[in-house]
């Protein structure tokens, strides 16, 4: 069983920026899809971006622009800076790993707001 560590998150000012870091398992970046969703309240999860298995990114439209996943596979971590936060980016993020079935970080809040 693999565990997802994430850090980061708090709260921010709109247009403001936070970075969010999850350390994941040693190799596994190769094997399956690694990277963030998010879940607001009332809503469903959805994905903000992920890296797949080859190493190409998936990036949901309404961040795109703005937040930027990176992976460190020396470090096993996946980073995901978040620029131009608006407070529709208000949510719990959560670390993910497409384990089959998926494993889930515990999730770090983030809050937009003035």
């Amino acid at each position: 069983q693999i565990q997802l560590v994430e850090s980061g998150g708090g709260l921010v000012q709109p247009g403001g920026s936070l970075r969010l870091s999850c350390t994941v398992p040693p190799n596994i970046f190769s094997i399956y899809t690694v990277g963030w969703y998010r879940q607001a309240p009332g809503k469903q999860r959805e994905l903000v971006a992920v890296f797949n298995s080859a190493g190409d990114t998936i990036t949901d439209d309404s961040v795109k622009g703005r937040f930027t996943i990176s992976r460190d596979l020396a470090k096993s971590t996946v980073d995901l800076q978040m620029n131009s936060l608006k407070p529709e980016d208000t949510a719990k993020y959560h670390c993910y790993a497409d384990t089959q079935p998926g494993t889930w970080g515990q999730g770090t809040q983030v809050t937009v707001s003035s």
